[in-house]
């Protein structure tokens, strides 16, 4: 299935005419539409980035391969992260996959699919840095973060003393470690492992252990049982035909463990 277009938090785009765009935007006959709009931040690497011009990544892969599992097209859609679950509250999109942690107080606003991928958080700090070794050394220190991430949360209630410091997107956390203004980075672990593997080979370095084992799913508006079925479905498949384990590999260089 196509992605239809993809837009800013503000405008839209999309390919056919506006007649077109209401015909592929009808119910089918088994309930589910032809074109479900998606969210994602695609500031998120490896799982949703821009890259000459595409939007790429593991997350992108993944719900593309979801839609051809079920039968719809996608219209894409991008915000920043702590957009994305007010926008599906509202109804401004169907559903979003942009790494998102499944919560139980976000379950009292949005549903989720089954997970789909094992995550947690892990700490960055710069090359130079030998006072900070795990989470107990970031006790009264300034922490970057995302904003409206389940990171932030965490320094808030579990590290005492510590200041969150939160931005929309996530090459500003890293910046804000890489000049100083900020001690560490406590971020989701492969993202934090990508960036310091990639960009931030030369300035930052991974410290401490795996921290708050979490779980990633795709988020859905209220009330759209039917569609959450059919996906936790589509996923389910692409895990037996082993489709989501070339998708896994192709972005983190492994099969993911059984």
């Amino acid at each position: 299935m196509a992605v239809l277009g993809a837009c800013g938090g503000g405008g839209s785009e999309s390919t056919g005419s506006e007649s077109d765009s209401t015909e592929n935007e009808s119910s089918s006959e088994e309930g589910l539409k032809d074109v479900y709009t998606v969210a994602s931040d695609t500031s998120f690497v490896p799982f949703e980035f821009k890259e000459d011009g595409e939007y790429v990544g593991f997350d992108i892969d993944l719900i593309n391969a979801i839609a051809d599992e079920v039968g719809f097209d996608i219209k894409l859609e991008t915000t920043n992260f702590d957009g994305i679950i007010p926008g599906l509250q509202t109804g401004s999109f169907d559903m979003a996959i942009a790494g998102i942690t499944i919560t139980e107080d976000r379950k009292k606003t949005v549903d989720f699919s089954d997970p789909y991928y094992d995550a947690g958080l892990r700490i960055g700090v710069a090359v130079d840095n030998n006072d900070i070794n795990g989470i107990e050394d970031l006790e009264g220190k300034t922490v970057a973060t995302r904003l409206g991430s389940t990171s932030a949360d965490y320094i808030k209630e579990n590290i005492e003393g510590a200041e969150a410091s939160q931005f929309e997107q996530l090459d500003q956390a890293y910046m804000a470690v890489e000049n100083g203004s900020a001690d560490a980075i406590l971020y989701d672990a492969p993202n934090v492992a990508y960036y310091i593997q990639t960009k931030g080979k030369d300035s930052l370095k991974l410290v401490g252990d795996l921290y708050q084992a979490e779980q990633y799913g795709i988020a859905f508006a209220k009330g759209q049982d039917e569609l959450v079925t059919k996906v936790n479905e589509a996923l389910a498949a692409l895990k037996e035909n082993g489709k989501y384990d070339e998708i896994y590999e192709k972005w983190f260089g492994e099969r993911p463990e059984s």
